[in-house]
């Protein structure tokens, strides 16, 4: 006999409360502010870019990508910040591990090093990577005007993301934890896959997503290095500053609305996998 049944006839059942959000004056007011700013600042442009991509028409959409060259600088960033993404998410979870979890001279300074992706502005990065890896180099490797120009530009511009945002967790995740695996009898493996991993999911998921995004976007530190060369060399972001030039805002919108589809969706695909891995760890 199950507790339904055990019920009797005359009884009533307890309702559930009704869940209920207010928000006082001062929490109203904040909300109000931030739904503005942030619509100033993102839900607005991208609206406009996407009714000026629409106001063409669905045949702009498909005139700009039979366009060869766009749709090979489309297939090479989005090529190339896949690769990236997933590259970082490996090492940069290693070196998240490694700045957490052992003692070392220099470590501060690499703390330091870490974070100069993110205080170079683009087009100092890109100068920067053409001394080191152009025509020039002092280390005899010369990637410039090459694909594997944007694969260098893009690494270390999205080196810090997934760093930064394993990093916390990582200080929060307590090693007792991990020796108490052991202690049952848990290879380090098991470990890693069941404990370590479905902790540190979201974190990876949130610095690949920032790294692909940003990889998808960048256009400084790769006009000096790569020289976009139209087959070869060229970039998305590149090609929509080539259409404004050419007075084409329409094909150019176009693009810029390709590329936040494919960021939306990379977004989707990254978060599936995160619950997915937290889920079944």
């Amino acid at each position: 006999m199950t507790v339904r049944d055990e019920v009797q006839p005359g009884a009533t059942r307890r309702r559930r409360p009704r869940l209920t959000s207010t928000l006082d004056r001062p929490a109203s007011v904040g909300l109000g502010l931030s739904l503005v700013w942030f619509s100033i600042l993102v839900l607005i442009p991208l609206a406009l870019i996407i009714i000026q991509a629409a106001g063409g028409g669905w045949g702009i959409f498909a005139e700009t990508l039979r366009n060869p060259q766009t749709a090979a600088a489309v297939e090479l960033t989005v090529r190339q910040a896949l690769l990236v993404t997933v590259i970082n998410a490996v090492v940069g979870t290693v070196i998240a591990w490694v700045l957490v979890r052992d003692d070392f001279v220099g470590k501060r300074v690499l703390e330091i090093i870490i974070d100069i992706p993110f205080a170079l502005p683009t087009i100092v990065a890109g100068l920067v990577l053409l001394s080191t890896y152009g025509p020039n180099s002092p280390l005899g490797i010369d990637v410039a005007n090459t694909e594997s120009s944007v694969f260098l530009a893009l690494l270390f511009v999205t080196l810090p993301f997934v760093v930064r945002t394993v990093q916390p967790v990582l200080m929060e995740l307590e090693p007792e934890v991990e020796e108490a695996a052991a202690s049952l009898g848990a290879s380090r493996l098991t470990t890693l896959r069941r404990v370590i991993l479905p902790s540190l999911a979201p974190a990876i998921t949130a610095g690949a997503t920032l790294a692909f995004a940003r990889g998808i976007s960048e256009y400084g530190a790769l006009v000096l290095l790569s020289g976009n060369l139209p087959f070869t060399s060229e970039v998305a972001s590149v090609r929509i500053f080539s259409y404004i030039e050419n007075d084409n805002p329409a094909a150019a919108a176009a693009v810029a609305v390709i590329l936040l589809v494919v960021a939306l969706a990379a977004i989707v695909v990254l978060d599936l996998i995160s619950r997915k891995v937290a889920r079944h760890g």
